[in-house]
């Protein structure tokens, strides 16, 4: 079962998929921007009053919304904050490889503690946060990831408190 943990409770999420080629030219509009930034503030806004604060119908957005959703522009979810509902350890891990990232990721992209994942530049080659229930399940999902073909090297960064997190940057 996929868990979705994040913070704050009961949030849209705009998950944008950068790394998915088919969406990097996905135009928006200024109703489509309009949708998303209400869904941010409530996911759970009714089609009719999310159709009269962007001047639609209910049918129309409705439309609007699936059509987004099905682009995998966005996702509209419920979060939770994994500190309170029993997970004691969060992380960002950097993993350096060798060779083909894109096959790394994919491996990763499996994994259930791994609830974000990118293929960056810089000095690591792809950051992946996890939640897991504690340092032990930390220590297990370090070394397996450290056993897969083409890692070089991980660095682990522990997050003591979790400060801020937010999913309202919008659809700028």
């Amino acid at each position: 079962m996929r868990r979705r943990v994040r913070v704050p409770a009961e949030r849209a999420i705009i998950d944008a998929h950068m790394a998915r080629s088919r969406n990097a030219n996905h135009h928006l509009d200024d109703i489509d921007r309009a949708i998303v930034e209400a869904l941010q503030s409530d996911g759970r806004l009714p089609y009719t009053r999310l159709g009269q604060a962007v001047g639609l119908s209910e049918a129309a957005v409705r439309q609007r919304v699936q059509r987004l959703i099905d682009a995998e522009v966005m996702q509209v979810v419920a979060v939770t904050n994994p500190l309170s509902i029993g997970y004691k350890r969060m992380a960002l891990i950097g993993v350096r490889c060798e060779g083909d990232t894109s096959a790394i990721a994919a491996a990763l992209e499996a994994w259930d503690e791994i609830e974000y994942l990118v293929i960056t530049a810089g000095s690591f080659d792809i950051m992946c946060e996890v939640v897991v229930a504690d340092d032990a399940n930390l220590l297990e999902l370090t070394n397996r990831l450290r056993t897969l073909t083409g890692v070089r090297s991980t660095e682990t960064f522990v997050y003591l408190d979790l400060v801020k997190q937010t999913y309202a940057w919008g659809a700028h």
